[in-house]
């Protein structure tokens, strides 16, 4: 945090306004589906559909919770077996994220790579564009220099940082991100 708030009196600001962010890293697969799923979406529907998907693709492991469903069960699927799900257009996005994966056609060990490539290559799946890429990167992977931009952000970068892009933030911009995110929601950025 100290790195980040030396940048500007915003990010200084932002730093002490939240202090100890963390960034919570999930598996790659999960991260993936979840954020394709999280597209036009909000928090409560979202949570259903996930919740749905392990319950009906995922193993059981306890009274009434189940695994994530792992690429191969879910390449298998079709979109007429995914409809309980109610995901809407998403459906083949996740068959597409799931038989990619499942085939090795998109290796989620390879998201190592230089983040432009490894952006390139998650793009490659249906339905998933610059923020979902950025955010499996960040969360999923680890990408600490990987940086969503959703509306909250693009707010921000407009009015607190004109004419900066991510890279001013430095290795850590995906940290930078979250502070960004949660200053924004307190201050009640227009």
């Amino acid at each position: 945090a100290r790195e980040l708030a030396a940048l500007s009196p915003v990010m200084r600001q932002a730093c002490a306004l939240v202090p100890g962010v963390r960034i919570l890293r999930q598996d790659p697969w999960e991260t993936l589906c979840s954020f394709i799923i999280s597209q036009n979406n909000n928090i409560p529907r979202i949570k259903g559909i996930i919740s749905r998907l392990c319950a009906l693709f995922g193993t059981p492991c306890g009274e009434g919770y189940f695994s994530f469903p792992d690429p191969q069960t879910l390449a298998a699927q079709t979109p007429e077996t995914l409809a309980p799900l109610r995901s809407g257009f998403r459906a083949k996005y996740l068959l597409d994220a799931a038989q990619r994966v499942s085939s090795g056609e998109l290796s989620l060990s390879a998201l190592e790579a230089p983040l432009p490539e490894a952006r390139r290559m998650l793009q490659t799946v249906n339905g998933v564009g610059p923020k979902v890429a950025e955010c499996v990167l960040l969360y999923g992977c680890g990408r600490l220099e990987a940086f969503p931009v959703d509306v909250w952000i693009g707010r921000a970068m407009a009015q607190l940082f004109p004419g900066k892009t991510p890279d001013f933030f430095g290795p850590y911009a995906g940290i930078a991100q979250q502070y960004l995110f949660c200053y924004c929601r307190a201050i009640k950025l227009k």
